[in-house]
């Protein structure tokens, strides 16, 4: 049986595993005549940070410029996370507030990912009410990129090296 969230707050083991190995989640929003705005935020692997037991944090960087997130949360902290993991079909869902935090050095340090060189504009904390894990049914697996390369790479050795032995083998006139 899965774990449930909805009675608790505290980020287990278990889920601190699987968001550091997030490379992206879809952050709901609600603005002030209460319409929902979804939105996809990605970077690298882990970019979306585990501050404590009850607290995710992640670098806001530069982006389309429309700030619809931001001008939502100002009304509404309330924001709805939805992480995905295609490949091993699971979904996690995670409820709770946030806060827009601007003009913290410190802190948004403390969210750089080493090597990343998009700006960040801002950090965006957010205190966890609740989180779920939701049902694999329907959830269909796909790979990134580089899951690919690696799973074709004996794959294209293995071309290469028939290549090889069907050209040492070919007369000229054939």
């Amino acid at each position: 049986m899965e774990e449930s969230g909805s009675e608790n707050d505290t980020l287990i083991p278990r889920l601190v595993e699987f968001i550091q190995a997030r490379d992206s989640f879809y952050m709901g929003t609600v603005n002030e005549n209460g319409w929902p705005y979804i939105q996809f935020r990605g970077g690298p692997i882990g970019f979306l940070k585990i501050l404590d037991e009850k607290t995710l944090g992640f670098a806001d960087f530069e982006g389309n410029c429309q700030y619809l997130s931001l001008g939502n949360i100002s009304v509404n902290e309330r924001v709805f996370l939805f992480l995905m993991d295609y490949t091993n079909r699971r979904r996690l869902k995670i409820w709770g507030r946030a806060t827009v935090e601007y003009n913290h050095p410190n802190l948004l340090e403390q969210l750089r990912v080493p090597g990343y060189e998009a700006s960040c504009e801002r950090a965006i904390l957010i205190d966890v009410e609740a989180w779920d894990w939701n049902c694999p049914q329907h959830i269909p697996i796909k790979y990134s990129e580089a899951q690919v390369t690696e799973m074709i790479a004996p794959l294209q050795t293995r071309i290469q090296e028939l290549e090889a032995q069907l050209a040492s083998i070919q007369t000229p006139n054939s």
